[in-house]
Protein backbone atom coordinates (compact mmCIF):
# COMPACT_ATOMS: atom_id res chain seq x y z
CA UNK A 1 0.00 0.00 0.00
CA UNK A 2 1.35 3.34 -0.65
CA UNK A 3 2.15 5.25 2.54
CA UNK A 4 -0.71 7.86 3.54
CA UNK A 5 0.08 11.16 4.80
CA UNK A 6 -2.96 12.74 6.82
CA UNK A 7 -2.62 16.79 6.55
CA UNK A 8 -4.27 17.30 9.66
CA UNK A 9 -2.97 17.48 13.66
CA UNK A 10 -7.00 16.09 14.12
CA UNK A 11 -6.28 13.79 16.79
CA UNK A 12 -9.64 12.81 15.89
CA UNK A 13 -9.53 11.79 12.21
CA UNK A 14 -5.82 10.78 13.05
CA UNK A 15 -7.74 7.80 15.39
CA UNK A 16 -10.50 7.14 12.96
CA UNK A 17 -7.42 5.92 10.11
CA UNK A 18 -5.83 4.15 13.11
CA UNK A 19 -9.21 2.17 13.82
CA UNK A 20 -8.77 1.06 9.74
CA UNK A 21 -5.10 0.01 10.45
CA UNK A 22 -3.86 2.78 8.35
CA UNK A 23 -0.84 4.48 10.02
CA UNK A 24 -0.87 7.91 8.56
CA UNK A 25 2.48 9.73 8.40
CA UNK A 26 1.00 13.22 10.06
CA UNK A 27 2.00 16.43 9.31
CA UNK A 28 -0.28 19.61 10.33
CA UNK A 29 -0.72 21.97 7.32
CA UNK A 30 -0.04 25.40 8.39
CA UNK A 31 -2.54 27.56 6.19
CA UNK A 32 -4.84 30.49 7.13
CA UNK A 33 -8.47 29.15 7.48
CA UNK A 34 -10.08 31.90 5.80
CA UNK A 35 -13.75 31.85 5.59
CA UNK A 36 -15.93 33.85 3.46
CA UNK A 37 -19.54 34.56 4.50
CA UNK A 38 -20.08 35.11 0.49
CA UNK A 39 -19.27 31.59 -0.41
CA UNK A 40 -21.08 28.27 -0.45
CA UNK A 41 -20.32 26.05 2.60
CA UNK A 42 -19.15 22.93 -0.59
CA UNK A 43 -16.88 25.43 -1.65
CA UNK A 44 -15.43 27.08 1.47
CA UNK A 45 -14.85 23.00 2.68
CA UNK A 46 -13.49 21.57 -0.35
CA UNK A 47 -11.05 24.57 -1.35
CA UNK A 48 -9.65 24.27 2.73
CA UNK A 49 -9.13 20.71 2.13
CA UNK A 50 -7.43 20.83 -1.21
CA UNK A 51 -5.21 23.65 0.24
CA UNK A 52 -4.31 21.67 3.36
CA UNK A 53 -3.62 18.89 0.54
CA UNK A 54 -1.46 20.35 -1.79
CA UNK A 55 0.59 22.42 1.07
CA UNK A 56 1.74 18.86 2.54
CA UNK A 57 1.79 17.05 -0.81
CA UNK A 58 4.76 19.48 -1.79
CA UNK A 59 6.80 17.69 0.65
CA UNK A 60 6.69 14.35 -1.06
CA UNK A 61 7.55 12.61 -4.49
CA UNK A 62 7.49 8.57 -4.27
CA UNK A 63 3.50 8.71 -4.84
CA UNK A 64 2.50 9.15 -1.28
CA UNK A 65 -1.13 9.61 -0.80
CA UNK A 66 -1.90 12.83 0.97
CA UNK A 67 -5.53 13.37 2.61
CA UNK A 68 -6.79 16.88 3.91
CA UNK A 69 -10.29 17.35 5.30
CA UNK A 70 -11.57 19.81 6.74
CA UNK A 71 -15.16 20.63 8.53
CA UNK A 72 -17.73 23.24 8.11
CA UNK A 73 -21.21 24.08 10.46
CA UNK A 74 -23.53 25.94 8.65
CA UNK A 75 -27.03 26.94 9.56
CA UNK A 76 -29.59 28.96 7.01
CA UNK A 77 -26.83 29.88 4.93
CA UNK A 78 -24.25 30.94 7.84
CA UNK A 79 -21.47 29.23 8.36
CA UNK A 80 -19.91 28.32 12.15
CA UNK A 81 -16.32 27.89 12.43
CA UNK A 82 -14.20 27.46 15.54
CA UNK A 83 -15.31 29.72 18.16
CA UNK A 84 -12.90 32.25 18.77
CA UNK A 85 -14.04 32.94 22.73
CA UNK A 86 -16.66 31.48 25.42
CA UNK A 87 -18.81 33.72 24.44
CA UNK A 88 -18.69 32.73 20.98
CA UNK A 89 -19.27 29.25 21.92
CA UNK A 90 -21.90 29.98 24.04
CA UNK A 91 -23.51 32.15 21.36
CA UNK A 92 -23.26 28.72 18.68
CA UNK A 93 -24.75 26.83 20.55
CA UNK A 94 -27.91 29.24 21.88
CA UNK A 95 -28.07 29.41 17.75
CA UNK A 96 -28.32 26.03 16.97
CA UNK A 97 -30.50 25.06 19.76
CA UNK A 98 -33.71 23.35 18.84
CA UNK A 99 -32.53 23.52 15.12
CA UNK A 100 -31.12 21.17 12.44
CA UNK A 101 -27.74 22.19 10.96
CA UNK A 102 -25.29 20.97 8.23
CA UNK A 103 -21.70 19.58 8.91
CA UNK A 104 -19.55 19.89 5.62
CA UNK A 105 -16.56 17.69 5.28
CA UNK A 106 -14.32 18.64 2.18
CA UNK A 107 -12.35 16.19 1.43
CA UNK A 108 -9.22 16.28 -1.21
CA UNK A 109 -6.73 13.46 -2.11
CA UNK A 110 -3.44 14.09 -3.72
CA UNK A 111 -1.07 11.65 -5.37
CA UNK A 112 2.26 12.79 -4.57
CA UNK A 113 4.66 13.24 -7.93
CA UNK A 114 1.29 13.06 -9.98
CA UNK A 115 -1.08 14.79 -11.56
CA UNK A 116 -4.17 12.83 -9.32
CA UNK A 117 -6.20 15.22 -7.38
CA UNK A 118 -9.70 13.92 -6.20
CA UNK A 119 -11.67 16.57 -4.48
CA UNK A 120 -15.37 15.79 -2.86
CA UNK A 121 -17.60 16.76 0.00
CA UNK A 122 -19.96 15.22 2.39
CA UNK A 123 -23.17 16.85 4.36
CA UNK A 124 -24.78 15.33 7.53
CA UNK A 125 -27.90 16.91 9.07
CA UNK A 126 -27.51 17.11 12.75
CA UNK A 127 -30.35 18.56 15.01
CA UNK A 128 -30.19 20.13 18.37
CA UNK A 129 -32.46 19.58 20.88
CA UNK A 130 -33.49 22.42 22.85
CA UNK A 131 -30.71 23.78 24.89
CA UNK A 132 -31.51 25.32 28.24
CA UNK A 133 -29.05 28.26 29.76
CA UNK A 134 -27.45 25.93 32.17
CA UNK A 135 -27.02 23.00 29.76
CA UNK A 136 -25.05 25.65 27.31
CA UNK A 137 -23.20 26.92 30.28
CA UNK A 138 -22.22 23.43 31.84
CA UNK A 139 -21.11 22.39 28.22
CA UNK A 140 -18.91 25.53 27.75
CA UNK A 141 -17.37 24.73 30.91
CA UNK A 142 -15.86 20.98 29.98
CA UNK A 143 -13.98 23.45 27.29
CA UNK A 144 -14.49 20.54 24.91
CA UNK A 145 -16.00 23.24 22.26
CA UNK A 146 -12.75 25.12 21.75
CA UNK A 147 -11.31 23.72 18.53
CA UNK A 148 -14.29 22.32 16.75
CA UNK A 149 -16.40 23.30 14.31
CA UNK A 150 -20.03 24.50 15.51
CA UNK A 151 -18.46 24.57 19.24
CA UNK A 152 -19.29 20.80 20.23
CA UNK A 153 -17.78 17.36 19.65
CA UNK A 154 -20.87 14.71 18.94
CA UNK A 155 -18.47 12.30 19.94
CA UNK A 156 -17.44 13.97 23.01
CA UNK A 157 -19.87 15.23 25.68
CA UNK A 158 -21.60 17.16 22.90
CA UNK A 159 -22.95 14.05 21.89
CA UNK A 160 -25.76 14.89 24.40
CA UNK A 161 -26.54 18.23 22.68
CA UNK A 162 -27.83 16.16 20.06
CA UNK A 163 -31.28 14.82 18.98
CA UNK A 164 -30.36 13.18 15.80
CA UNK A 165 -28.39 13.09 12.62
CA UNK A 166 -28.99 12.01 8.87
CA UNK A 167 -25.96 11.04 7.06
CA UNK A 168 -22.83 9.88 8.38
CA UNK A 169 -22.09 10.35 11.86
CA UNK A 170 -18.10 10.19 10.82
CA UNK A 171 -17.97 13.33 8.62
CA UNK A 172 -19.54 15.04 11.91
CA UNK A 173 -16.21 13.95 13.97
CA UNK A 174 -14.50 15.51 10.81
CA UNK A 175 -13.65 12.70 8.20
CA UNK A 176 -16.41 11.21 6.34
CA UNK A 177 -14.72 7.62 6.21
CA UNK A 178 -17.02 5.84 3.97
CA UNK A 179 -16.42 8.47 1.60
CA UNK A 180 -12.83 8.32 1.67
CA UNK A 181 -12.73 4.52 1.52
CA UNK A 182 -14.75 4.67 -1.90
CA UNK A 183 -12.91 7.45 -3.34
CA UNK A 184 -9.74 5.43 -2.32
CA UNK A 185 -10.80 2.61 -3.99
CA UNK A 186 -12.34 3.92 -7.27
CA UNK A 187 -9.25 6.65 -7.62
CA UNK A 188 -5.88 4.45 -6.60
CA UNK A 189 -7.18 1.04 -5.84
CA UNK A 190 -6.61 1.18 -2.12
CA UNK A 191 -9.44 0.24 0.47
CA UNK A 192 -9.09 0.60 4.14
CA UNK A 193 -10.67 -2.59 5.00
Amino acid sequence: MNRIVLASASPRRKELLLKYNVKPIIIESKIDEKISQDEIAEQIAMALSFEKAIQVAKQFDKGEIIIGADTIVTYQGKILGKPKSQTEGKDMLRFLSGKEHEVITGISIIKANTDIKIIDYERTKVKFRELTDEKIENYINTKEYIDKAGGYAIQGLGGILVEYIHGCYFNVIGLPIYKLDSLLERHFDISLL
